[in-house]
C-alpha cells in the first residue's frame, strides 16, 4: 500500500492551568500518539491543537516544539465554549503521511479525556 494522508486525534486533560502542567500533558499525549503509530517526525505534515476557554497559560503548541516538533506547521485554537463539555481539555488533530488504514490508527485520550470518544479503538 502506498502512503495516504490521514488525520490522528487526540486529548488530554490538566488539573490546573500552569505552564508545567500543560506542557508535561501536551508532551506526553503528541508523544503516545507517535509512537502508538509508528509516526516519525519526518510523517508529519501538521498538528492543530485546540484548548477550552480556562486554559490560559501557554500555547499548546510551544509544548510541542519542546518535543523537538519546531520544524512542523503548529496551530492552536479556541475550543468551542459548550455546557457539558469537558473543562481544562487540550485537544490535538495530527495530519500525517501513513501506510496504515484508518482502521489501523490509534486514537489518544488521556486523563479526564478518555471518556471523550469511547468509540475509538485505544
Amino acid at each position: 500500500m502506498s502512503p495516504a494522508v490521514r488525520a490522528l486525534r487526540g486529548a488530554t486533560t490538566v488539573d490546573t492551568d500552569t505552564t508545567g502542567q500543560v506542557s508535561e500533558r501536551v508532551q506526553t499525549l503528541v508523544t503516545a500518539m507517535l509512537e502508538r503509530n509508528d509516526v516519525s517526525k519526518d510523517d508529519l505534515i501538521s498538528i492543530v491543537f485546540t484548548a477550552t476557554d480556562d486554559i490560559h497559560s501557554m500555547f499548546p503548541a510551544t509544548a510541542a516544539r519542546a518535543c523537538g516538533l519546531g520544524d512542523v506547521p503548529l496551530l492552536c485554537a479556541r475550543e468551542l465554549d459548550v455546557e457539558s463539555g469537558t473543562p481544562l481539555t487540550i485537544r490535538v488533530l495530527m495530519h500525517v503521511t501513513t501506510e496504515r488504514t484508518r482502521s489501523q490508527l490509534h486514537h489518544v485520550y488521556l486523563e479526564k479525556a478518555r471518556g471523550l470518544r469511547d468509540d475509538l479503538p485505544a
